[in-house]
């Protein structure tokens, strides 16, 4: 390890039971029976086991920017992740791999690497929540995903109570997932990315990317511009996190876009007829995604949509569905999600399904 990146952590959470809206980007969630920090790898295991021998149900959570949280709120122990830092573990001429605590926020992370010089996270600037959820995710936006560039994830197995490293083979990553996403079994310690030295970003790969940089896609633009671009496209979508923006109170894109075989896009096509074509790319095994924000908006759920009890659709992006009022109720964002879910179904005969985790509560 030649360089280490720490930061100091504190641990200034009660150890007591906590709405649990307090630590989730939608502000929503309700009660937690026990809520505990924890700063490092080892406190997080040891929580967690702690947890175990109560015979306790356990949540982990830490940037809590893509879990929904139920207004019955959680009835065991949230183990709320806080480590941070990242250390540089492999070198080479061409690469570095850094180790990544998974409570470091992630837009820091990134930012760090884009000032060090290290190509391969930029596209990803401005998601909100932290490192560790990124794998469980396989976070993505802009052309770029976590799973290019995680060569191991630091774990502890519940399962087995042990510590190992799950190599990126086998994480099982795929759009929006991995092994971890749907199973309590591993609790993510740390994360390794390996990234290349370089001043540039990689080829440009998304179209509203490649425009707003004025530059052809497979092209390749300095760090910083890539990453202060995604930052200003992100923001005028209401996708970077603004306590004072109740329009970014939301979990981002709350819908996946829809993987269609080649049957279920023709019937999409044929529905759309009169109003256009889908917009759509290709995917392995004759696949087909298409827009879920498009859809959503030709099914009459238009920016700015309200939904019951203060929600709404975001001003400025179909596909985030907000707390727009800060008083609303999961409850209430989970009936707005119904509505949008089943006039897509009615109107396309495409189902949409949630990018976030619902935690005791259900679409």
């Amino acid at each position: 390890m030649s360089d280490v990146y720490a930061k100091p952590t504190t641990d200034a959470e009660p150890a007591d039971p906590a709405a649990l809206a307090e630590y989730t980007t939608l502000r929503l969630g309700g009660p937690a029976a026990r809520c505990v920090a924890a700063t490092s790898a080892d406190e997080i295991v040891h929580r967690v086991r702690e947890a175990h021998r109560r015979d306790e149900p356990v949540l982990v959570l830490a940037g809590g920017s893509n879990v929904v949280v139920g207004d019955a709120g959680f009835p065991g122990t949230v183990v709320l992740i806080r480590s941070r830092g990242f250390a540089v573990v492999a070198e080479d001429t061409d690469t570095v791999t850094v180790r990544v605590e998974a409570g470091e926020p992630w837009d820091d992370l990134v930012a760090a690497t884009v000032g060090n010089g290290w190509s391969g996270l930029e596209c990803l600037s401005g998601i909100p929540g932290s490192a560790g959820a990124t794998p469980i995710q396989n976070v993505g936006a802009y052309g770029q995903e976590v799973a290019e560039r995680i060569t191991g994830v630091q774990v502890y197995d519940r399962a087995e109570d042990r510590l190992t490293t799950v190599a990126a083979a086998d994480c099982g990553f795929a759009y929006r997932g991995s092994i971890f996403k749907y199973s309590d079994r591993w609790v993510v310690l740390s994360v390794d990315f390996r990234l290349d030295r370089s001043p540039l970003s990689g080829p440009v790969r998304y179209a509203e990317l490649a425009r707003s940089l004025g530059v052809e896609v497979g092209d390749r633009v300095p760090l910083a511009a890539a990453r202060d671009t995604v930052l200003t496209l992100r923001a005028g979508k209401g996708m970077v996190l603004d306590t004072a923006d109740p329009d970014t109170w939301s979990v981002g894109s709350f819908f996946t876009n829809p993987v269609l075989d080649r049957a279920a896009y023709d019937l999409l096509r044929e529905r759309a007829a009169d109003i256009g074509e889908p917009p759509s790319w290709p995917c392995p095994g004759d696949l087909v995604k298409v827009s879920a924000a498009w859809l959503i908006d030709k099914a009459g759920f238009a920016k700015g949509h309200p939904g019951p009890g203060g929600t709404a659709i975001s001003g400025k992006h179909t596909l985030a569905l907000t707390n727009h009022s800060g008083t609303a109720r999961t409850a209430d964002l989970i009936a707005l999600a119904r509505e949008i879910r089943d006039g897509v179904h009615t109107r396309f005969a495409v189902p949409l399904h949630p990018e976030p985790v619902l935690i005791n509560c259900t679409l």
